[in-house]
């Protein structure tokens, strides 16, 4: 039963025409599919209108080839062309009784067009691409402005044309020419569009009074806008953003706030907590009579209803928790507080998008396959047959097996060698910052604890003959991974030659409680958030850390998921002395060294103790043991062994949640091994 505190989210809210059925606002996030997987994106997005979003809305869609962000997957509606992929998404949010919000973007000197069309700034400054293209926009003068507001304004017929009920005006995450506008830190024009914060807001006027006027009574217009600017010298300041949202008040049908950039607006849980924006926006409210919009990483029921109490948002809006959980709204709804399944900030979701690919998530493996593989995030197809399955391994992967496969029906084993369930999850979870990533487990072992048929064994060692007399039908080996301690990897393939008296140490040291002192060395060749949090965790200890990486930045792969700049930020005020392009040469009893990859200079650093993270070992001692006596399945009742997650490729938990995820849902499926085995977008 849902809480009688809780009924005020599912109150109805007007946007101008539009009445959104409650309080829970999908705002536009990007999701890696774009204009290139349209069925797969209204897969999506209409998933999340089953689950009782009342408003979903896409991603940044640009409205003309100038503005194109390559070679990233954004939307596009640039001509009438790309209508049938937008009546695509919007038919899928309207069957699932939600709203259909687009927003529409103008990126400029952000450009990077696979078009070839020059970028088009405020003045002639070089493009702010992701690899920092030497080339210049050119400054717009009065022509260009009219051309934009043109583009615009065709823009938002076609998104009425294509059905959407809400047309963004947008001007936020330090990615549009409309924020570069507002702010002095980037707005030097002495014409019309410069100078005076009046200057600065004329555009954003235009638009939203040419947007109204296009679409008439037919479609809401919302306003997106940054609410800071604290990471620009003269950027936007909270009384400049008072004074434009005074000035503007009336005119949006909505106001939709958000940080000025998107790794300040998308943090990680690492770095944040959950409603961490809510200093910039409150008091924003009481500037105008619209609905306002805001977002904080909310997962706690009570935290939504104190934003709406306190009079700070209208709206809870949310892209990662909706990611997390597209049923987050109908579970709370209904009452099913044990079943949300909440978003851990870890931003894998963000990295999906910055690689071009389809959206993941580490919560939730069905994202982004709810068309590709016709998966739904609550419901999985009925067992076929009467089978008993024996999982051998509790962590990421080990967990959703078994809970997945107890929810169709089977009768499910899950042992573990170690005395508490969650692998490598319960052991990362401890290091500073990442204790959301422990909601993995909690989530599944709270699922699986209601599932009578899944039974638990920690503290279980299984061996091949345990396993031969189990008389399970289907083997999951799940077993996991452990860090090697010669660095082997990609810096160093063959490994790296460590001299006898040397003090080598991995992770797994670390998480099984090894307690290091004085100076400690930490050699990262895996590039990840791990060899980062380990060096802030032995800093906060008291040892003196160095850690040394062959790539140009610490936690380099962190850049796709926006967190690296405050990974190393915190290093520093930890004290850490980072040391990057630099490669292993040997390590002996107190002492490091490497070679300078830019100079070939050799680093001799005093080391105690060197902690490796390079390539991990899969754990193949029982399934290798198993292969070796297969001729006594048959007569033991076992008809499939199967490696999965870390066990059969060491990833990051995103991999292995997918991996137990996917074994579940094939299990006694039937299944060509030659064929594409998802459904793709083809060109019409």
């Amino acid at each position: 039963m849902r809480d009688p505190r809780h009924s005020i989210l599912f109150e109805p809210v007007k946007i101008g025409p539009k009445l959104a059925r409650n309080r829970f606002y999908q705002v536009p996030h990007c999701n890696g599919m774009g204009h290139r997987e349209p069925s797969a994106l209204a897969g999506m997005r209409g998933m999340k209108a089953k689950g009782g979003w009342a408003v979903i809305c896409t991603e940044e869609v640009e409205i003309h080839p100038s503005s194109e962000v390559a070679p990233s997957i954004e939307g596009r509606i640039w001509e009438d062309r790309d209508l049938f992929a937008h009546e695509r998404v919007v038919n899928a949010i309207h069957e699932g009784g939600a709203l259909a919000g687009i927003e529409l973007v103008f990126n400029g000197p952000r450009t990077n067009t696979a078009s070839r069309l020059p970028p088009l700034g405020l003045n002639s400054m070089p493009v702010a691409s992701e690899w920092l293209e030497p080339l210049q926009g050119r400054a717009m003068d009065r022509e260009d402005f009219r051309a934009l507001r043109r583009w615009h304004r065709n823009a938002a017929l076609r998104a009425r044309k294509a059905g959407y009920d809400l047309i963004y005006v947008y001007a936020g995450h330090g990615l549009t020419l409309t924020q570069q506008l507002l702010s002095r830190a980037t707005n030097d024009r002495t014409d019309e569009y410069g100078g005076s914060l009046e200057n600065r807001v004329r555009l954003i006027r235009e638009l939203l009074e040419e947007t109204r006027d296009a679409v008439g009574a037919d479609c809401a217009v919302p306003m997106r806008m940054a609410v800071e600017e604290s990471q620009l010298e003269l950027g936007l300041e909270k009384a400049e953003i008072e004074d434009i949202v005074g000035m503007l008040a009336e005119l949006p049908d909505l106001w939709d706030f958000c940080m000025g950039s998107w790794s300040r607006d998308s943090r990680t849980a690492r770095f944040s907590a959950e409603g961490f924006q809510e200093p910039f926006v409150k008091g924003l409210k009481r500037l105008t009579t619209k609905p306002v919009v805001g977002v904080g990483r909310f997962t706690s029921p009570d935290a939504m209803v104190e934003q709406i109490r306190s009079g700070t948002l209208d709206f809870i809006g949310a892209a990662r928790p909706s990611i997390a959980d597209p049923f987050l709204p109908k579970k709370i709804e209904e009452g099913h507080y044990d079943d949300l399944r909440e978003c851990i900030g870890c931003n894998i979701c963000v990295a999906g998008d910055m690689q071009s690919v389809p959206l993941r998530c580490t919560q939730n493996p069905t994202m982004g396959e709810e068309w590709r593989r016709g998966w739904h995030p609550e419901v999985i197809q009925p067992k076929k047959r009467d089978a008993r399955v024996l999982i051998v391994g509790a962590g990421p992967a080990g967990l959703e097996a078994a809970h997945q496969l107890g929810k169709r029906g089977y009768e499910v084993a899950l042992t573990d060698s170690r005395n508490t369930l969650g692998g490598r999850v319960s052991r990362e979870s401890r290091l500073p910052g990442l204790g959301t990533w422990q909601r993995v487990a909690d989530y599944r072992l709270g699922q699986i604890a209601k599932l009578d048929h899944v039974e638990t064994y920690p503290a279980s060692t299984m061996t091949a003959d345990d396993v031969l007399a189990f008389g399970a039908t289907h083997v999951a080996i799940a077993t996991g991974a452990r860090y090697r301690a010669d660095a082997r990897g990609r810096a160093h393939p063959r490994g790296l030659m460590i001299s006898e008296g040397a003090s080598v140490l991995t992770p797994d040291d670390i998480f099984d409680g090894v307690q290091l002192s004085g100076q400690v060395v930490v050699y990262d060749d895996e590039h990840y958030a791990l060899g980062s949090a380990i060096a802030e965790k032995l800093a906060g200890e008291g040892c003196s850390v160095t850690l040394v990486t062959p790539a140009p930045l610490v936690s380099y792969w962190n850049q796709l998921n926006l967190e690296q700049g405050f990974i190393e930020r915190r290093l520093v005020e930890k004290g850490v002395r980072i040391i990057a392009r630099a490669t292993a040469t040997e390590i002996v009893a107190g002492r490091f060294s490497a070679q300078d990859d830019v100079t070939g200079a050799r680093l001799d650093i005093s080391a105690d103790q060197v902690v490796v993270l390079a390539s991990r070992e899969p754990q193949l001692g029982l399934i290798n043991a198993l292969k070796e006596r297969q001729a006594e399945w048959a007569d033991a009742g076992l008809e499939s062994v199967t490696l999965i997650g870390d066990a059969h490729n060491p990833g990051m938990i995103v991999h292995a949640t997918y991996a137990g995820h996917r074994y579940a849902r094939e299990l006694d499926e039937p299944m060509d091994a030659d064929a594409v085995p998802f459904l793709r977008d083809m060109p019409r």
